[in-house]
């Protein structure tokens, strides 16, 4: 039971246990819980300073009810034993780093990188609890700003595609006429076309479909400005995929940050503007191209064990068992 998270409910649908009378069994008796020495405060944090290691991921997550948690792990642990060293029932930098800094200095000290979100409680955090260790900002939070940008303007087109059409079916019915929508040579409306539009614009162009690319040259034909906010979203991703070199990312970087200054588009300045502040923090992705990839399979876990348990009734019993598998 220790070892893996296994539900009351699957022991009773493979082994013809009483899964609700084994639960109880192991958590008054089978187990150590009711000795457990993080008990007391287990809802508020718990805390493994012996998993610390060099290469840190701090992030949050939703444990139950929508009560976001920061949780650290430790990169070499790979989402086994050994991985969890906090679990901190808060986003707030000053309660964060009143637990962190119960592991001994000289511990904290050993850690060289921290790979984090662009929160600036994370970056607090960090620079307060670990004085030697570069702050490291996922890439794939820098290329969400702008898959969000990128989105936003299609949202707003089709919202005018939808205005457009339904003005049109209006006057028709006013001139007792009957409606017929405009098709497009791929064989979309106009507002079919932009919904649809939607996840081919998360892809690089060599991996589209046929019916895609056909999508996608109707799409750019008619909104140019859709088509040069996805250059630059592209653009961004193989900054990221394909460079090695940190000062050529610099350079590259900042030709990028003039292109989009040039197109002039509100949501992509805001972005550059955001990535501007984390300029030095971005760019130490490409010392060890560290990323936020183990923290985020981390909380995948968690959710999926608590999804095997059919939600958490016992808050404090859940965090026991999540500390006796990964901690």
């Amino acid at each position: 039971m220790d070892n893996y998270p296994i539900s009351s409910n699957s022991l009773e649908k493979y082994y013809h246990i009483n899964g609700n009378y084994f639960g109880r069994q192991y958590k008054e008796c089978l187990s150590d819980y009711k000795d457990w020495d993080q008990k007391e405060h287990a809802e508020e944090w718990i805390l493994f300073p012996e998993n610390i290691g060099e290469n840190l991921s701090l992030d949050e997550t939703s444990l139950s009810n929508g009560e976001l948690y920061t949780i650290l792990t430790n990169k070499s642990g790979e989402g086994k034993k050994g991985t969890l060293i906090a679990m901190i029932a808060s986003t707030q930098s000053e309660k964060i780093i009143e637990v962190l800094n119960k592991i001994p200095l000289k511990e904290r000290a050993k850690v060289k990188e921290v790979t984090i979100d662009m929160a600036n409680s994370m970056h607090k955090v960090v620079k307060s609890c670990f004085i030697n260790a570069s702050r490291v900002i996922d890439r794939f939070h820098v290329q969400k700003l702008a898959y969000d940008a990128l989105q936003e303007m299609r949202i707003a087109h089709r919202w005018d595609a939808i205005n457009e059409e339904t003005n049109l079916m209006e006057n028709a019915k006013l001139n007792r006429e009957k409606y017929t929508p405009k098709l497009l040579a791929n064989g979309d409306t106009k507002k079919q076309l932009l919904a649809r539009s939607r996840y081919l614009l998360f892809k690089s162009a060599e991996k589209w479909t046929k019916k895609q690319r056909e999508r996608a040259n109707v799409l750019f034909e008619m909104y140019p400005d859709i088509k040069k906010a996805y250059n630059l979203t592209h653009k961004l991703r193989m900054i990221f995929s394909h460079t090695k070199d940190k000062g050529v990312a610099y350079t590259k970087l900042a030709q990028w940050f003039n292109e989009v200054t040039e197109s002039d588009f509100k949501s992509f300045n805001t972005i550059s503007a955001t990535v501007y502040s984390y300029y030095p923090e971005i760019l130490n992705f490409f010392d060890n191209r560290s990323t936020n990839a183990s923290a985020e399979s981390f909380n995948a876990k968690l959710k999926a064990f608590r999804a095997s348990l059919r939600g958490v009734n016992d808050t404090k019993f859940f965090i026991y068992r999540v500390a006796k598998i990964y901690a």
